[in-house]
């Protein structure tokens, strides 16, 4: 079932284009549109006391969305940031001088770039462990940490440059040593792939954002921090301060307890309006990680079928095939013409996306059968 009449203001605005770049920038439902305008009208209501409302009701409503679609016992230990990089920075900014990482070899720049460039310069040294095949790299991964002893490991759940997910996340964690901060990057799993972090909570970051499955669009990207611990970040903004701002700042700089160490600096707050709204939107029509998943899935199966002789890629191209479950929701297929195909499919008014030599198609709830039957006809007879 498709939900595309919930999508008519992003539909509308090109109605010969098709979107099958899902994995990425996903059409905002249209109660995102209400509630961007419902932050400029908090502004221009409340003025500076707008920062009332955002923290007093939008982020705590953000907050027990986040937490009931991950399972976790406690919303706050939840907080926000524009982006999943300023996390990033934070959680580097916690590790002693010249820190061992372990990580995959199919991160995304948000961490990989990041840590490429303090390697130039000797601050870090970073063992990444190779994600194919994808079926034996929880246990690659473990045997790095154990011979590492690494101060950080950092993993995606679902990596972007294939779609696989990694398998049995939880007793990868588990199996990780205790002295190690663990961060699970969730940006191609939430609200894509069902996950229940209650029984790691105390043990794991786990970083995302509601640019992508959660439709929600820039701005709204979260920590959780596992309870019971206390950070004080080097990177650190005037906001991870809260509750010591009208206090003469004098001695060791003071933070906020728990998750609201993590804290940066003033934002723009239309990110958790918009994600507070299509929260809300998806718990009216019942749509859940679960189904959308299925949904994603069944698409991605009619696509795999309708491929011909015609189409310039082939099933056997699949970086992960169809016939396995631990795929997200979007599709890679390996080929050296990706960034060519990607170019070209375009120009017929169809949006997907290609990174090196990989070219990715993604499927949502906008989507129906109809839309990726014109996506098979629209790649018939397509060369680079």
């Amino acid at each position: 079932m498709s939900r595309k009449a919930h999508f008519s203001r992003f539909l509308s605005s090109q109605p010969g284009r098709l979107h099958f770049a899902a994995h990425s920038h996903h059409p905002w439902p249209d109660p995102s549109f209400d509630a961007h305008q419902q932050a400029w009208l908090d502004a221009a209501r409340h003025h500076d006391d707008k920062w009332d409302v955002v923290f007093g009701e939008v982020l705590p409503r953000a907050q027990r969305h986040v937490a009931g679609e991950l399972g976790l016992s406690n919303p706050a230990s939840l907080v926000f940031a524009p982006n999943t990089h300023e996390f990033v920075l934070r959680l580097l900014s916690c590790l002693p001088e010249r820190p061992r990482l372990v990580t995959s070899d199919a991160e995304f720049h948000s961490f990989e770039r990041q840590t490429r460039r303090l390697e130039e310069d000797g601050l870090v040294s970073v063992t990444r462990v190779p994600s194919e095949p994808f079926s034996g790299f929880g246990e690659r991964l473990v045997a790095a940490a154990r011979a590492q002893a690494p101060h950080l490991v950092f993993l995606s759940h679902v990596f972007f440059n294939s779609g696989a997910v990694v398998r049995d996340v939880e007793a990868v964690v588990r199996a990780l040593p205790d002295e190690a901060m663990v961060v699970l990057d969730g940006y191609h799993g939430f609200c894509a792939v069902p996950t229940s972090l209650g029984a790691l909570e105390h043990r794991l970051f786990y970083v995302s954002g509601g640019y992508k499955y959660a439709m929600a669009g820039e701005g709204a990207c979260f920590l959780h921090v596992p309870p019971g611990r206390s950070f004080r970040p080097r990177n650190t903004g005037w906001f991870a301060a809260f509750g010591a701002l009208q206090e003469r700042q004098q001695g060791q700089v003071p933070y906020a307890s728990g998750a609201a160490a993590f804290q940066g600096a003033t934002f723009d707050p239309s990110g958790l309006y918009r994600l507070d709204a299509v929260m809300q939107w998806r718990a009216r029509e019942g749509l859940t990680t679960a189904n959308t998943r299925a949904h994603a899935h069944a698409l991605q199966q009619r696509f795999v079928r309708g491929l011909t002789a015609a189409h310039p890629v082939r099933p056997e191209q699949l970086v992960v095939p169809v016939t396995d479950e631990a795929r997200g929701q979007f599709l890679t297929f390996r080929t050296d013409a990706a960034k060519a195909l990607c170019a070209a499919l375009k120009a017929r008014h169809v949006i997907t996306d290609a990174r090196d030599d990989r070219w990715r198609f993604g499927f949502g709830p906008y989507q129906d059968d109809a839309d990726v039957d014109a996506l098979l006809e629209r790649l018939a007879g397509l060369t680079a």
